[in-house]
């Protein structure tokens, strides 16, 4: 026979041994505090984020039911006979685990709160709550404090964030470098929301000591609505197209019975089995017939710019506008090379519509210009053209006006409340 292996003595405790009962269920609780507190503190270093309590429970639960587990098959495993099935033995370990799951939410805090501290000592850039006091005495950099859900603004002619997604958000502290500039911190900071809440856009203007002056959310667009141009449609039917076809090429749609016949050229979206999705006109989409499957054929063709720019569109931080300048605003007078957006044309009150226009072209009243930018650039640019900024942020006076004493702020005092009459218009 091998040489005995040594194994630790069977949990074999009950109350009518308090003092022991007492140091066994002191060691189970420090065992389910240290678990629960690692396990936090892991959680908060990998994904930025507070673990879920339920978690901790059930890992503070699991490592006493392990060690219960493992003493009572090893007693079992050299010859002995633990009483596992004891009332008293039974109710004890009942307690124990108890113990355990009362317990393992107090590591929980402790754990986070000592990863926050050492993650934000170390250049971490996110904090829940109040800052500690260390945190405070190191100012080494610029904390960012989300604004409350009811200050938290929807962005226009963007789906609506879920109120949950803003209530998570709400209130939390974000740390950055305090080196970064006003516009890096912007940057920094709409990354960091994204990232963390699964936000498709983020409209902020937050100053350089980390003052948030406005914060809107919008969620991505999602579906092919967005990319169909006017007057089109998408359908799906059943067809039979080539194995190689993919989302983007031109095919054509041929019914096969009782003769082959072209019923309509499109662009192909998506491929399911024999199910396809295809954009083509309305009028080629009202004679489809739902119960009839059709043949596609792929036709050669270059990528379609137009598509490229719309999916581009979709995934960037800029969008499109149309803006209408007001009379008496700080825009009137201006040129498109003084704005900080995109101007990808412009159309004038009485006249036809000028695509790219020169950079020297002077903005008049009733001029609708489409746009392209940041969400926060197109705020500005609209505050500008309805005259609602007493110092335009796009436009700069010149040296006569600087010498008259006159500028665009004045022109803007002048224009402020108009409204234009076709407000603005935005994709």
């Amino acid at each position: 026979m091998g040489p005995p292996v040594a194994v630790g003595p069977p949990v074999d405790v009950g109350f009518e041994r308090p003092r022991q009962a007492a140091v066994t269920l002191a060691t189970f609780a420090v065992l389910s505090v240290l678990v629960a507190g690692a396990a936090a503190l892991t959680y908060r270093w990998y994904f930025r984020d507070e673990i879920p309590e339920g978690v901790t429970v059930l890992l503070g639960v699991s490592v006493v039911a392990l060690y219960l587990n493992t003493t009572s098959l090893g007693a079992i495993a050299i010859g002995e006979s633990p009483a596992l099935l004891e009332p008293q033995s039974v109710f004890f370990n009942v307690v124990s685990l108890g113990v355990a799951a009362v317990i393992a939410p107090g590591g929980r805090y402790v754990g986070d709160r000592l990863a926050v501290d050492v993650f934000a000592l170390s250049g971490a850039r996110q904090l829940e709550g109040e800052l500690s006091g260390i945190v405070r005495a190191v100012g080494r950099f610029t904390a960012v404090t989300l604004p409350p859900v009811e200050e938290i603004g929807d962005m226009d002619t963007y789906d609506p964030v879920s109120p949950e997604k803003k209530a998570e958000m709400a209130g939390k502290t974000l740390l950055f470098a305090r080196k970064l500039s006003g516009e890096e911190l912007r940057e920094r900071l709409v990354a960091r929301v994204k990232t963390d809440h699964g936000v498709g856009h983020v409209d902020v203007d937050v100053t350089d000591d980390g003052a948030i002056d406005y914060f809107a959310v919008g969620s991505r667009a999602a579906g092919l609505g967005p990319t169909l141009a006017p007057g089109s449609a998408a359908v799906a039917v059943a067809a039979d197209p080539p194995n190689n076809a993919t989302a983007g090429d031109a095919v054509q749609l041929w019914r096969t019975d009782p003769e082959p016949k072209r019923v309509a050229s499109g662009e192909l979206r998506g491929v399911a089995g024999d199910a396809a999705t295809v954009a083509l006109d309305e009028s080629d989409a009202e004679r489809l017939a739902e119960e009839e499957s059709y043949r596609i054929v792929t036709l050669p063709s270059e990528p379609q710019a137009d598509r490229e720019f719309a999916s581009l569109l979709r995934t960037a931080d800029e969008t499109m506008a149309a803006i209408t300048v007001g009379a008496g605003s700080a825009l009137e007078g201006s040129t498109v090379g003084d704005v900080a957006v995109v101007v990808a044309a412009v159309r004038p009150e009485d006249g036809s519509v000028q695509p790219i226009p020169p950079r020297s072209y002077a903005f008049d009243p009733g001029d609708l210009v489409y746009l392209v930018g940041r969400p926060d650039a197109l705020r500005r640019f609209e505050a500008d053209a309805g005259g609602e900024r007493a110092e335009p942020a796009v436009a700069a006076p010149t040296d006569a006006e600087v010498d008259s004493g006159t500028g665009s702020g004045d022109e803007s005092e002048a224009g402020a409340g108009t409204e234009s009459d076709e407000g603005t218009q935005r994709s």
